[in-house]
Parts: structure tokens; sequence; C-alpha cells
């Protein structure tokens, strides 16, 4: 290399009299200025990257003291290339930075319907005193959080708004928040309402003239391919296989249709009716334990088959879990005096004499509970009905026999206002648990009832006050594990017998064999026609 120049940073390293081995330096301000003109050529930018040696230097000894690798000579370049990539930053191709949504406006957005008031104020009083009261969401929460159970405040806020949109919009007499129902995808938010009089009628209307519409065009449309198969083929041999009678649901606003439901997946989502729930839908539910999506427009998959989607397969479900758990306390409903009761009548009104019991009392006995809401039968109505009944048939003496000893297996559960004590339990579990909220001031507690067929049922009861409420994924507990059901067996084969058993078929020697005898037997019997024509 030669001497350094001035101007280089090894410049006066070289000088005569200088030896690294020496302690003392002959010119210390030569050294220093050596110094800082190496240190200013470490610290030139690079075009390229904007990175100087000397920074990038300084984070690959720091990364190698930090990490204190093996065999560090051997990856040194690999830790520079590490240092280079944790440095690189997103270029930016605008003036302004991309702006990045918070989650907490986001979430403001979704919510922002719900606080924006349609119309005047004025126009908001009139509808006030037509309107029935909202359901005082954030009370009942309370009284939930006071055993641990229920949603955050914010989440029954957001629902009390919804719900009070949902009055705004349907014709709604009685509203009440249900529950929610767990989901893969998304959840459930589930009201229970109650429409006014005239509407269930339209709604009874509107769907039966749908059904007939359907069925017309149907047997028109049968009707149609029956006279075109008969002008091209002869009829097939006709089935004497008649299939069981439709079991019909019930009416709307009795039985398993007493409630209308409307369900979202959020507040502040549009809300959407549920359809009727039919005994056919009930019965299959029974069989089949199936995870909600929270679409109420999928498909379910599952054997026996459900008739429906999962519109239909949940409204089943609010059908069972409202016939298990919804409980009052004892007395506190009662049957009107003007009506006797029946077997199938579903009507009760408020004690207006009752006297809350004790919260002690309604933890101890839980003969203090009753179900205010009728079970389903069997049949998967509440009410039981024989199907054959509605047809017209005539038939002979034995079939009425049958029909009389169908008759006579009437289906009969337990009676309306029935004490939870004699539910049955599930092997060594009881159907219900009941306890206070808490033991350290008893005088303030809240009495809780927990169900244990239906897990995430619960009541409480503290006073006149008491609510029914749901958190779950919407199954039934099985202490054995959900079996599927087997498919049916398969079908035996056809009976053989000797006029209809197949034959083996001939070979080609036996078929020659077989059309020279008919060959023969024709000739023999033209031979003697011309005979007998001779003869004549």
């Amino acid at each position: 290399h030669g001497p350094y120049q001035p101007h280089e940073p090894g410049y006066g390293l070289d000088q005569p009299g200088y030896s690294p081995y020496e302690d003392e330096i002959p010119d210390p301000q030569a050294r220093m200025l050596a110094i800082k003109n190496a240190k200013a050529c470490l610290l030139k930018t690079s075009t390229k990257s904007g990175l100087n040696l000397y920074d990038h230097l300084a984070n690959i000894l720091t990364k190698i003291l930090d990490e204190q690798p093996t065999n560090t000579v051997d990856i040194i370049e690999n830790i520079s290339k590490d240092v280079k990539w944790a440095q690189f930053r997103k270029k930016l191709d605008t003036l302004r930075d991309e702006h990045l949504i918070p989650p907490t406006f986001e979430a403001a957005e979704k919510y922002k319907a719900l606080f924006i008031k349609e119309g005047g104020e004025e126009e908001h009083e009139e509808l006030d005193e037509e309107m029935p009261s909202l359901p005082n969401v954030m009370e009942t929460a309370f009284y939930f959080e006071q055993a641990g159970i229920g949603l955050s405040k914010d989440e029954s806020y957001y629902i009390l708004l919804a719900l009070k949109n949902l009055i705004n919009v349907q014709p709604i007499q009685t509203c009440r928040f249900w529950g929610k129902i767990l989901g893969l995808e998304m959840n459930y938010i589930i009201a229970e309402v109650e429409l006014r009089e005239g509407e269930e009628e339209e709604e009874e209307t509107g769907e039966e003239g749908e059904e007939t519409v359907a069925e017309e065009q149907k047997e028109m449309g049968e009707g149609e391919e029956e006279e075109e198969q008969k002008e091209k083929e002869p009829e097939p041999p006709k089935s004497t296989y008649k299939p069981p009678p439709e079991i019909p649901k019930e009416a709307n606003g009795t039985g398993t249709n007493k409630y209308v439901y409307f369900v979202c997946n959020e507040p502040g989502k549009p809300w959407v009716k549920l359809p009727p729930v039919t005994p056919a839908q009930i019965v299959c539910a029974r069989q089949i334990k199936k995870f909600f999506t929270g679409r109420l427009d999928a498909p379910v998959v599952s054997f026996p088959p459900f008739p429906g989607n999962e519109a239909n397969y949940l409204r089943a479900q609010i059908a069972r879990i409202s016939a298990g758990t919804h409980v009052s306390p004892t007395g506190f409903y009662q049957f009107p005096e003007d009506e006797e009761e029946e077997e199938g009548a579903d009507t009760y009104e408020e004690n207006p004499e009752f006297e809350p019991l004790p919260v002690a009392e309604m933890v101890e006995s839980l003969a203090t509970w009753t179900h205010h809401v009728k079970g389903i039968l069997k049949q998967g109505r509440c009410v039981w009905i024989n199907p054959q009944k509605s047809e017209e048939n005539d038939e002979d003496d034995e079939e009425e026999e049958e029909e009389e000893e169908e008759q006579q297996q009437e289906e009969r559960g337990q009676p309306l206002l029935t004490l939870i004590s004699e539910d049955e339990g599930m092997k060594d579990i009881p159907a219900w648990t009941a306890q206070a909220s808490t033991n350290l001031i008893p005088e303030y507690s809240v009495a809780i009832l927990q169900s244990n067929r239906w897990p995430g049922a619960y009541a409480f009861a503290s006073g006149r006050k008491f609510e029914n409420i749901y958190f779950g994924w919407g199954h039934k507990y099985n202490p054995e594990g959900h079996t599927p059901a087997l498919p049916p067996p398969a079908e035996a084969e056809f009976p053989s017998e000797p006029g209809i058993t197949e034959a083996v078929d001939p070979t080609v020697e036996e078929e020659i064999a077989f059309k020279a005898a008919q060959e023969e037997a024709l000739a023999e019997a033209e031979e003697e026609e011309e005979e007998e024509g001779d003869d004549d």
C-alpha cells in the first residue's frame, strides 16, 4: 500500500518511532486524528440501503454478544443478513401513511345504528304510549351477575337497544330476552315475543294459503305427468303402501307455537323471524345432536334426516329448552277461576295474593318451583291428537278396531304448573340444582336454580321478581354420551320359488338342438294339416 497520505484514515499510524507494542505514543494528536478519520469512513451512508457500516458492525457485535452462538466465525455472514432484515422498513409509495382502523372504532361503527333515533322526539312520545313494555335486560343481568352468570354489561345494553328497535318495527304485544345460543361461526341472540291478536291470524291464513297453492300446483304437475305417461307407456303397478299420516303442527299461540321467536347474530344486525315448529322436527331433533353454525340457511346433515334447515332446528331446540327449563316460584301463577283446568289448557294468570318465599326455603326445597310451560309429548306436540281422525276414509271393521286401540294409547304429559321436584333425574345426577348467590350476606342473596338436564339454563328469584335465561350450545345433557341412530337393516331378498327361480343360460349346442326340435315339430304339424286336407 505504501505510506498513508494525510487524507487517508490510517495516516499517522506508520510514522517512524511508533510501535503498537509500546505504551507511549509519540504524537497523541496524530492518533486521535487517525481514529476520527477511520470512524468517519465507517459512518458513510449507503446510497442503496441508507445504512452505514459503523452501525451495522455495532448491531452485529451486539447480536453476537447477546446470543453468543457457537462457531460465530462460520455464520458471521448469516448474522449480517439477519441484522439487515431486522432493519427493513416498508417503502411508502404515497405521501401519507396507510390509515389503520383501530378495533375500538370498528366496534363503535358496528353498534352505531343502535344509538340512532328515527323521527322526531314528539313522534316517539306518542308511540311510547302504545308500545309494549320493554324488558329490563339490565336488571335481569344484575341479578344473574350475583351468581356469575350472564353477559358483559356492554353486550347486555346493546341487546336492550336491539330489543327496542325490534319493538319499534314489529307488531309486538309482549317481548322478553330468551337467551343466547352459541355457534361455531356466529352466535344467536333470541327474543321471545307475543304478537298482537290480528297479526297471528293473518300469518296463519298466509301460511295455509301458501301451502294450499303449493299442493294444488304439485297436484296439477303430477296430473299432467300421469297423462303424458299414459299416452306413452302403459301404467306400472301401483304400490299399496300407505305412509303414516302426518301429525299437524299446533296453531300459533298454543302449545309449542305459543310464542314467536326472532333471532340475530349480533346486536345491531337485522332480526329474523323463525318459522313455526312442527312435531316431525321436534321428534327428529331428539334423535340428533348438531352444533349450530350461526347461519340460518345452513343445511342440517344428519341421520335420521332432519326435515328443514338450521332455522327449523334452532326453533325445535328453543321449544324443547323452553318446555323443560322455564320455571317460576310456586304460587306466582294460577289457573283462571272462570275456566276449569283441562289437560290441554296452557292459560294461566298472575296470582295477586302471591306471597314471596324466603330465599333459604327456595334453595332447600325444589317444591317451591313449578313449570309454567307445558311439556312436549313423544308425539312432538303439547296436546295429543289422533291423526287418523282428520282423514276421511271408509275402512273395514278390523281397521276401526285398530283405531280404537290406538285411541286408547293416548299420550298424557304432566299438567301445567307441576312442581319441578317431580322431574326425573339422570342416574345419580338430579334434574335441578338450587343454591344461593352468596352465603356471606344471606339477607341480600338471590335464589339461583340451575338445570342439569339442559346445561346453560338458569332461573333466579328474589321477592316477586324472577326470570329464566339460557346461555349455552343448545344441547341436552346425556350421561352416556350421544349415540347416533343406526340405519335400518337391509331388506330381505325376494323369496325364491320354482316358478321364479333364475335358470342357467343354455349353451350354443343346446340352443341349436332346441331350434332343430322346434323346426321338426313345425314340419310335422304342416304335414298333418296337408294330409287332413287331402282326405277332405
